[in-house]
């Protein structure tokens, strides 16, 4: 009923038909990871390896679909990780699309769209499969989210975006109230990010669904550019009957490095989103249009005054990095960055960032856990065990940081 206002070409429902006709059950899997990826290859790399952990100790798949990058990410990749599918298109079809076309080939038995520059736990697939399964009414499940920094991501659980909501997040309301039942709806400030609750939107970057569900709903809507497909899929879930649950028991870094900055651009972009989405479900937007209007010129005001007294920096020093983790992981680093000339400091106080460095000696939930707990005290980098790079974000509005080995 819903899935009628997807859009969906004839080659694409050939292709699911010849899908669903060719294989049998005993193909299917438990859970089918799928990442869509574009020009952001080292951080899709570091990604893949927290993945694969993940899924050790269960029947599982990794598709990947490339949206067409020019940093020879498929080349790249495809060597260092045998067990994974690679789709290549040949255009940038965009973050739902791509999504959908992975979708007609996946086995599990459960979905999870995962943005390329995140880090999972070991453990996260397994707590959401045994939370998701504990009822026969549970939509889909989004996780605590942190930044490259460890500070929580307020995307980890949304609401609706009434026209009030919408109103508050892009007047700025919301970031002057972030915990107010009345001006931060949008992000549901008032609820605690520590508890597992009802949500209504989950977040694309990290969005756990039954295979059943997206049959009877639908996948992305490829309508919308930007912005807007994890929140329609969320609603359609809603209206089928299903609740969506932030689940506060398992979290994730989503380091945001290649997100849109929160210009002028941003904004606007929001805003279509936000107005495609009322005009499709209520048919009404007029209302909407003109409170939402307001809100982006009284944003776009901050947002210049911002930019007149930003301080930027006078240079670029030499970065001095700490190595804590895994005890090989962290000899074969250090050699390599003393090879590429990079400062490495063995007192932990005089560093500016530390790299953490995974392998059998700590894994990524040591990691993430780590980052939490010193988010304000410094600056971070993972590596991964027998990766070639090494990736972090300072900032969740700015580009992230990469060192190639």
């Amino acid at each position: 009923m819903f899935c009628q206002n997807l859009v969906f070409d004839a080659n694409r429902a050939e292709t699911q038909i010849n899908f669903l006709t060719s294989h049998h059950y005993s193909d299917f899997v438990t859970l089918s990871i799928i990442i869509v990826n574009y020009n952001v290859k080292y951080f899709l790399e570091q990604c893949l390896c927290s993945v694969r952990k993940a899924i050790e100790k269960m029947e599982a798949e990794i598709i990947v679909v490339d949206n067409h990058s020019t940093d020879g990410s498929m080349e790249y990749l495809e060597s260092k990780f045998p067990g994974v599918r690679f789709i290549a298109n040949k255009e940038n079809q965009g973050f739902g699309k791509a999504n959908n076309k992975a979708s007609l080939f996946a086995k599990g038995k459960h979905i999870l769209f995962l943005n390329p520059d995140t880090i999972v736990a070991e453990d996260s697939f397994e707590k959401c499969i045994s939370f998701m399964e504990s009822s026969d009414n549970t939509g889909a499940i989004g996780v605590k989210m942190v930044d490259g920094k460890g500070i929580y991501l307020k995307e980890s659980k949304r609401g609706f975006p009434s026209a009030w909501a919408a109103f508050c997040k892009l007047s700025g309301l919301t970031s002057l109230f972030p915990h107010s039942g009345i001006f931060s709806k949008y992000y549901l400030g008032n609820l605690s990010e520590k508890e597992n609750q009802e949500a209504d939107v989950i977040s694309g970057a990290y969005f756990f669904v039954r295979k059943e569900i997206l049959d009877k709903t639908g996948g992305f809507d490829e309508q919308f550019f930007m912005y807007a497909e994890d929140i329609d899929l969320s609603y359609r879930i809603q209206r089928a009957g299903y609740t969506n649950y932030y689940f506060a028991e398992t979290t994730i870094i989503h380091f945001k490095g290649e997100s849109t900055k929160k210009d002028f651009r941003y904004v606007k972009l929001f805003y279509k989103a936000m107005k495609q989405f009322v005009k499709k479900h209520s048919g009404r937007s007029a209302l909407y249009s003109i409170v939402v209007e307001v809100a982006i010129w009284l944003r776009a005001a901050i947002a210049m005054m911002g930019n007149l007294f930003a301080v930027k920096p006078l240079h670029n020093k030499q970065e001095r990095y700490f190595l804590l983790g895994d005890a090989v992981t962290l000899e074969r680093l250090r050699k390599e960055l003393l090879k590429a000339k990079k400062e490495i400091s063995d007192d932990p106080q005089n560093r500016d960032e530390i790299i953490f460095c995974e392998g059998k000696g700590f894994c990524f939930k040591q990691i993430i856990d780590s980052i939490e707990k010193k988010s304000s005290t410094a600056n971070f980098k993972i590596h991964a065990s027998n990766s070639l790079s090494i990736v972090g974000s300072n900032s969740k509005n700015k580009s992230g940081e990469i060192i190639a080995l």
